[in-house]
Order: C-alpha cells, then structure tokens, then sequence
C-alpha cells in the first residue's frame, strides 16, 4: 500500500521542520535587536523548503515514482 510509503517522509519532515521552528524560537531569544529577525529567518526558510520538499515527494509517490533514483 502507498499510504505505509508516505508516511517516512511525513515523519522525517515533521522532525525536521520542529527542530527548525525550535531553532529559531531559541534565537529569538538568544539574540537581540534586528540581527535576530535576518538569522531567524534561516530556519523558517528552510522548514518552508522542507514542506514543499514533503509535497514533491508526497505526488512521486503517488505517480508510482518510488525510486526516484533510478533514473540517474
């Protein structure tokens, strides 16, 4: 079944994502003043990436791309 192959990267993302946000609430915290808003936006920028890296993989799969690998 599909739905037991979407759910690694939906856990791997999740992980991530939360080590992200956690990231940048640390720094905002940590730091002061206007730097701390240009290096939180680091992170939120990449949890973003990591979302839409989840969706990507999310349809391959459910085109039947598995192994995206593959193709190389």
């Amino acid at each position: 079944m599909k739905f037991s192959k979407i759910i690694a990267p939906i856990i791997i993302s999740a992980i991530i994502i939360t080590y992200y946000v956690i990231y940048f609430l640390f720094l905002m915290t940590l730091i002061d003043g206007v730097s701390k808003y240009l290096l939180g936006i680091i992170p939120l920028v990449l949890a973003v990436v990591m979302i839409k890296v989840c969706v990507d993989r999310i349809r391959e799969i459910k085109k039947g791309e598995e192994d995206d690998l593959s193709k190389y």
